[in-house]
């Protein structure tokens, strides 16, 4: 085909061609393609972003115990059966961030938000895309956000973004709000003739067609300030591009159900009862490989008030280490966390994978918050569980204080999982005794 002849419309439907490809081993080397190569279960990652922080004096362990022979603290006993599988790490920090009420903006991505000269704003990609970008290729879904169904305010500690996902270009990614949304989109199938689904997205692409026209055209007359806000607007109609050309390639492909069939969630979930239909949503859809890569960034404020409390989760992380209400209902989320990620555990172990092996050996869970508590940014609470990155589980680890970037576990995760990187954010390094 002449470069003449390569119109637009033709790189689209190469494009469609392209990521409906399997993955090409020829063009991989390394550890990369030893992870893709070898025989076995898909690995997976869960990032769980609970926020706010923890309670201190009762979440992290005694820094004089290290190793494998340390005690859990009150904080994390409801975990005990499970000790051996997970590790707790201390003192891993994010050194450009700042700003305690933009917690979660920055948890995935150690991003610098005042690293571009004139802007108040920037941010990269986070880890679990840079994951996404390899895991996804095989699933339906190259990633699945998630996120608690009401939005707390602005001065929440989650920042600006829906979900804890940032793309290529350090623009938040949306999230699936509800479990009622998130479990239909997994696994409600469209029965709609195959016909009347192709014509829908031809009419879908239709439309990008004049939308990217028509900004093309006015790119055109406008001044060079504004190029760069019309370059990121083409650049969301690239991702939409790219999202219709994934769906096609799936069309006619039936939703997998999970072996234990999951029943529809109501819309009224709230707090404890939506962080647990959520878990199973999670685990269902890892066991249908239906993607292999989610975030979720949890409810703070309904989880407290499941909890009976009656201050907001930002007020409640200014507890005095003193005692009073707030320390105490601090203490029942921390607990009340670790109960249903012991459940969550639970599922994961339950669940048997392609080669007799479970879930939970082939998957990396990590749960933290980049806020340790108030608007300490420092010893970001950090627990890794599962056999997906080759970690050496059951450990208490203690890092050297504002030495380690917390870009180094993320780091460590990928390299653990097979994925080639360099660097990742303000990584130095891998975690020694990590992996």
């Amino acid at each position: 085909m002449s470069k003449k002849s390569f119109n637009r419309r033709q790189f689209l439907a190469s494009s469609r061609a392209l990521i409906a490809l399997p993955f090409l081993e020829s063009f991989m080397s390394g550890p990369a393609a030893a992870a893709a190569i070898a025989p076995g279960p898909a690995k997976r990652m869960v990032f769980l972003g609970m926020g706010f922080g923890v309670t201190q004096s009762t979440w992290f362990p005694d820094v004089n115990t290290v190793g494998t022979d340390y005690t859990l603290p009150e904080g994390l006993k409801p975990l005990a059966r499970h000790k051996k599988d997970f590790s707790v790490i201390q003192n891993l920090f994010h050194q450009y961030s700042r700003n305690g009420h933009s917690g979660s903006t920055f948890w995935l991505t150690g991003a610098n938000q005042y690293g571009v000269p004139g802007k108040s704003f920037h941010n990269t990609v986070s880890v679990d895309q840079v994951v996404a970008a390899q895991f996804g290729l095989k699933t339906r879904f190259s990633s699945l956000q998630l996120s608690g169904k009401k939005l707390e305010g602005a001065g929440s500690g989650h920042g600006p973004g829906l979900s804890l996902a940032w793309d290529q270009r350090g623009k938040p990614m949306p999230a699936y709000e509800s479990a009622n949304a998130t479990f239909h989109k997994l696994f409600s199938n469209d029965n709609s003739p195959l016909e009347e689904q192709r014509a829908r997205m031809a009419e879908e692409r239709s439309i990008l067609d004049t939308v990217l026209a028509d900004a093309r055209a006015v790119r055109r007359r406008t001044n060079q300030s504004d190029h760069e806000k019309l370059d990121e607007y083409l650049d969301s109609i690239r991702d939409i591009e790219i999202r219709i050309a994934k769906e096609e390639s799936w069309l006619g492909v039936p939703r997998t159900k999970p072996d234990k069939a999951l029943k529809e969630p109501g819309n009224s979930l709230d707090g404890i009862d939506e962080i647990r239909v959520m878990y199973d949503l999670m685990a269902a859809a890892m066991q249908v490989d239906a993607t292999r890569v989610i975030s979720y960034r949890m409810p703070a404020d309904t989880l407290l008030q499941s909890l009976g409390a009656s201050e907001t989760a930002h007020l409640t992380s200014h507890y005095s280490e003193r005692g009073g209400d707030r320390k105490t209902i601090s203490q029942k989320r921390d607990e009340q966390h670790s109960k249903m990620l012991a459940e969550f555990f639970d599922k994961l172990k339950a669940t048997t994978d392609s080669d007799g092996s479970t879930l939970f050996d082939n998957s990396t869970i990590t749960f933290g918050s980049n806020i340790n508590s108030m608007h300490s940014l420092v010893n970001c609470p950090t627990l890794v569980a599962g056999g997906g990155s080759g970690i050496k589980q059951g450990q208490h680890l203690v890092m050297e204080n504002n030495k380690t970037p917390l870009c180094n576990l993320w780091l460590s995760l990928l390299k653990g999982s097979g994925i080639e990187a360099d660097s990742f954010g303000d990584a130095t390094g891998t975690i020694e005794g990590l992996l």
